[in-house]
């Protein structure tokens, strides 16, 4: 398996400016560390540096299982994070996991609130079955999307 960061060309469009998911130029902010993780580089925003915060959609078009929701980015330019294991910025005690279908909807049965390092085993039992095409990683108290898992 591998986890997935936001989409290098869609991370650029919104650090020039560009339009998040309910239409908005991203804020501009400061990091106060901890608790601002970067869904591009995958790693926590460095307190004290500039940072966006945006509405995101992870899903190529609405319909009604695409939530959108707030996440942060790096204000500058930042590496994709991802790979086979498991991501810096996941630094909380627990997560939800939950499959998606081809058809970008929800596979009933697969959520649920995951160890974080419990996450690698879990997302390879969920990646298993046949009707999962991709898994997201959300925060376990705000619902917010922090990356995605795919089959390697």
């Amino acid at each position: 398996m591998r986890f997935l960061a936001i989409p290098t060309d869609q991370v650029r469009k919104f650090q020039a400016g560009g339009a998040d998911a309910n239409g908005q130029v991203p804020e501009r902010k400061r990091s106060e560390g901890d608790g601002n993780p970067c869904r591009h580089c995958l790693r926590m925003i460095p307190e004290g540096a500039g940072m966006l915060v945006l509405a995101y959609r992870p899903f190529p078009a609405p319909q009604p299982y695409a939530e959108v929701g707030p996440i942060f980015l790096c204000a500058e330019p930042c590496a994709a994070g991802g790979g086979a294991g498991l991501p810096e910025m996941l630094a909380a005690p627990d997560y939800i996991l939950r499959g998606y279908g081809d058809d970008d909807r929800i596979v009933y049965g697969t959520g649920g609130v995951v160890a974080t390092a419990a996450i690698p085993a879990r997302a390879a039992e969920l990646l298993a079955d046949a009707r999962v095409a991709y898994l997201h990683v959300r925060s376990a108290r705000n619902n917010c999307y922090q990356c995605r898992i795919e089959r390697a």
